[in-house]
């Protein structure tokens, strides 16, 4: 048993199909929004770092893209950006769900991931949804994949195991001094989390050929003199005046509900009232245009 006692301080991430848990599951333990969830295939799209605070140790937990089939110039570099992130990862926790089977994709993601430095962990995510016979079935499953460090049911919704997948995690890492103070709970950049924010409301919804061709770019943040208010202007860009017309929708319906949710989100994050000014672009093809992608930060 490692030393209850040694500061323990390292990174961690969750890896898994689409739609297996893993961004619930990194807000969840974080204990606040900072990775977007969607059940639309990569939905993220940067690595973001949200940091766990405990007496004895810092639990950095970092949420990747899917790693997937790429048809794009984004879809490698996204591809690229995953693979990069496990190599540098002292933990790595592989999200099946409790209530789908265990199908080819784990098995692909299982293997890739056995040959890392990395100590793996199996997470079976969304126990809230199946019986416990049912899920003893399919912890038994799951162990067949691969040799794993240990294997935890949980649920990001009603919190349960949660406490023990994080002291699991925490068990694997390394002793270590502290990686960030004690007030940071996200290295990334409120530019971006704003943009991801946007994306998400924008995401919702629309339909399936859409969500890869949306991005987000956060032109201005001003806030005024006073700090109880700050605008913030921001641009959507598609790939076809046809997505153009789908994401501002009739009488511009669907843009004024993407403002006022995300509105109420970028509030939350950044405790002052948000004036949002949301503008759709086209940029043909960005996906696949090196020059358009490092304008859009990828």
């Amino acid at each position: 048993m490692p030393d209850e006692q040694q500061y323990r301080a390292g990174f961690a991430c969750f890896v898994g199909r689409p739609n297996a848990g893993k961004s619930t599951l990194t807000n969840a333990i974080i204990g606040q929004k900072i990775a977007i969830t969607s059940n639309k295939p990569q939905t993220t799209r940067h690595v973001i770092r949200g940091v766990l605070h405990r007496p004895n140790a810092q639990l950095v937990l970092v949420d990747t893209p899917g790693l997937h089939r790429p048809k794009t110039l984004l879809g490698e570099r996204l591809n690229d950006l995953v693979r990069a992130t496990w190599s540098e990862t002292d933990v790595i926790g592989l999200c099946i769900p409790a209530n789908e089977v265990v199908g080819k994709g784990d098995t692909f993601i299982a293997s890739e991931i056995a040959e890392l430095k990395a100590k793996l962990v199996a997470v079976v995510t969304k126990t809230d949804l199946v019986s416990k016979k049912d899920l003893t079935e399919q912890l038994m499953r799951v162990s067949e994949l691969t040799e794993f460090a240990d294997i935890v049911p949980c649920s990001a919704v009603n919190g349960d195991q949660l406490d023990v997948l994080t002291d699991v995690m925490i068990s694997h890492l390394p002793p270590s001094p502290q990686l960030y103070p004690d007030s940071m709970l996200t290295d990334e950049p409120e530019h971006v989390l704003i943009a991801e924010m946007i994306r998400e409301a924008a995401l919702e919804g629309v339909r399936d050929e859409l969500p890869h061709s949306i991005a987000v770019l956060v032109e201005e943040i001003i806030p005024s003199e006073d700090g109880r208010l700050t605008k913030v202007y921001a641009d959507i860009y598609v790939e076809r005046q046809s997505q153009k017309a789908i994401v501002i929708g009739a009488q511009a319906t669907r843009l004024k509900e993407i403002g006022s949710t995300s509105r109420k989100q970028i509030e939350e994050l950044i405790g002052t009232k948000v004036y949002l000014d949301l503008h759709v672009r086209v940029a043909k093809e960005w996906q696949r245009d090196p020059k358009q992608l490092r304008k859009l930060g990828f």
